[in-house]
């Protein structure tokens, strides 16, 4: 094990993409479909959304969050838009590879921790797209204006990284491509 509580022989799978793209629809998806694969759940401050699970985030105040912040409990946080939102040090099963459903800047101080990472990007078609799912989820307007502004940022900062880029244009077609990705990192490295 690493300090990071991870050994070298996983897979790290970090799947990133701007708000409203279906990156918790493709991870929900992936990990019904291979039982390698766990996710780590990330921490924010955020209010849950209208009929988000309870299960995807550990949610919790702004004091709690910055009290685990000073124990080192974080591979990686982040301050976005008006919320705190972090990815705690992962404690998976022995066998299994981890899975990251976080934001692009998360992705990239994975990259710094872990350099093999796979870093999976997810995009809408177009901003329209986007723009249309998030209004469908009950994001409210300065929410979704946020987002779509934050978006190209995001695109711009996942091509410098080398992310692999998967268009979610189609669900199904979408998660053979992210299942792909995952079967060929794990043919090359005899270790995953």
């Amino acid at each position: 094990m690493s300090g990071d509580g991870l050994d070298t022989d996983r897979l790290i799978i970090v799947i990133s993409g701007p708000g409203g793209v279906g990156k918790g629809t493709i991870v929900a998806r992936l990990l019904d479909r291979d039982p390698r694969l766990w996710l780590s759940r990330s921490w924010t401050t955020r209010a849950r959304r209208p009929g988000e699970s309870m299960e995807a985030y550990h949610f919790t105040n702004r004091e709690l969050f910055l009290s685990h912040v000073d124990e080192g409990g974080f591979l990686e946080w982040v301050e976005f838009l008006d919320y705190l939102q972090g990815t705690p040090v992962p404690d998976p099963p022995a066998g299994h590879d981890v899975v990251f459903e976080i934001d692009v800047h998360g992705a990239a101080q994975i990259r710094r921790r872990f350099p093999d990472a796979l870093l999976v990007f997810v995009d809408a078609p177009t901003r329209a797209h986007q723009e249309a799912r998030l209004r469908g989820r009950g994001d409210p307007d300065e929410k979704v204006e946020a987002r779509l502004a934050k978006a190209e940022e995001e695109v711009a900062m996942a091509h410098s990284l080398g992310c692999e880029v998967v268009i979610n244009d189609d669900l199904e077609r979408a998660v053979a491509e992210v299942e792909s990705l995952i079967r060929s990192r794990r043919a090359a490295d005899p270790h995953c």
